[in-house]
């Protein structure tokens, strides 16, 4: 049977459109988009960490993401945070910058959250130390992740302990208070030869607010309203409007440098708390894990050991002071989604775990902390990350500077500690507002 003329312009038709189609790749394997192919570069700021650390995490992205250029630069920590705010103002900063746990209020205007797709905060609460939440876990967005939690834990001279037959280091502050006194000598001028432990003051001690920041916590004082908007460390406590657990911690740390007290065995004309504890000059100190490493070059042969940070005698719970950063993303960024895959892919299992492992610090993943329990080395630390606490603050270095101040103001008997706490609530509130 033969075709008709209108068949024959049909049939024409279709072998045509045959054709384009197959041209065009239809049925072939789709097409790459623009995102998959073209090059995509990520600024990576921080501090302290050289760019070895991240260099094997950065190669092994690369196979994943092979268009996508992690580039990482260190900055110092005097020059830091005002060069990452200076750069995103004149829109060259970074994609991915470091910030310090307290950090958050201060910068979260400049953030981007993660998205959900990525990790949810219900994921991030299963898979981080619950600090981390408090800290970056915002109406459920998530702003930053960290890859160690650090916290504060009591050095202490072996030999000097040994001497006076402290067998084990003080677990709780009644404890420490009876060793202080023990190690404590004295000349006939009341000159501190030995101190028992570096506490009490603030301008010789490093990091001497996060001791009494970890204080005030552990006797339950409260920081803050739950509005975010006043400092409530100098008011009494909820069940015992007699007591005021913010200036008994006050008290209680600063009583270590008042000659007066029994437990006096600092004052400020003692050396700076590092070096005497290097020197031998002090048998206890408080500070973080990566201490040890200053330590192991300035005294290699010191014999020292790390303990918990004393609780209070007969408290259910223990607490702990954390002191970490977080990686986040910029809000500024035109790839915000490729900067939060990447934060992501750091703080996987494997990645917080070689990361750790290289830097020699405590992990912020639950199942990398349980690892480094058995650790004799970051034990300690690992432990205390599971309890570690903070607490909001809008100006974390001018609250710091204001800290230091009232100490100092309080052992030089310029004013007592109820008065400067009632002043430094003041101070604080209006950093707030």
């Amino acid at each position: 049977m033969f075709k008709t003329k209108k068949q024959s312009i049909f049939t024409a038709v279709l072998l045509s459109l045959a054709i384009l189609l197959v041209f065009a790749g239809f049925g072939c394997k789709k097409k790459p988009t623009a995102n998959e192919t073209e090059p995509i570069n990520i600024n990576f700021w921080s501090v302290f960490d050289d760019k070895e650390v991240y260099d094997p995490i950065i190669t092994a992205y690369k196979t994943v993401k092979p268009n996508v250029n992690i580039v990482y630069k260190k900055l110092t920590y005097e020059e830091y945070e005002k060069a990452v705010v200076e750069g995103l103002a004149a829109g060259q900063g970074p994609d991915i910058w470091s910030i310090h746990n307290t950090w958050l209020p201060r910068h979260q205007s400049k953030l981007a959250a993660m998205p959900d797709s990525i990790m949810t905060s219900a994921m991030y609460n299963d898979t981080f130390v619950e600090v981390a939440s408090s800290d970056f876990v915002v109406d459920d967005k998530i702003y930053g992740i960290p890859m160690s939690v650090d916290t504060l834990a009591l050095y202490y001279n072996k030999d000097l302990l040994n001497t006076e037959g402290i067998v084990t280091a003080p677990e709780d502050w009644e404890a420490f208070k009876d060793a202080v006194k023990r190690l404590t000598k004295t000349d006939i001028s009341d000159n501190i030869l030995q101190s028992g432990a570096a506490i009490g003051t603030a301008k010789n001690i490093n990091r001497a607010v996060d001791i009494l920041y970890l204080l005030m916590l552990q006797n339950g004082t409260q920081m803050v309203n739950s509005q975010f908007t006043q400092a409530t460390f100098n008011l009494p406590d909820q069940n015992d409007p007699k007591y005021f657990p913010g200036t008994a911690a006050m008290t209680f740390y600063t009583d270590f440098a008042n000659s007066k007290k029994e437990i006096y065995s600092w004052n400020l004309n003692m050396p700076y708390s590092i070096d005497a504890f290097i020197e031998e000059k002090t048998a206890m100190m408080f500070n973080y894990s990566y201490q040890r490493s200053y330590l192991k070059i300035k005294a290699p042969n010191l014999n020292y050991g790390v303990s918990p940070a004393p609780q209070i005698l007969g408290a259910q719970k223990a607490v702990n002071y954390a002191n970490y950063w977080a990686n986040v993303v910029s809000q500024a960024s035109q790839n915000q989604n490729e900067a939060w895959d990447f934060v992501n892919f750091m703080s996987s299992k494997e990645n917080d775990d070689a990361y750790c492992k290289k830097t020699d610090r405590p992990a912020s993943r639950i199942d990398v902390l349980q690892t480094q329990l058995d650790d004799p080395n970051l034990k300690t630390f690992a432990k205390q990350a599971l309890t570690a606490k903070s607490w909001y603050q809008t100006n974390p270095a001018e609250t710091e500077v204001l800290f230091n101040n009232a100490i100092d103001a309080i052992v030089s008997q310029q004013t007592t500690s109820s008065d400067e706490i009632n002043t430094l609530a003041q101070q604080v509130t209006s950093l707030m507002r």
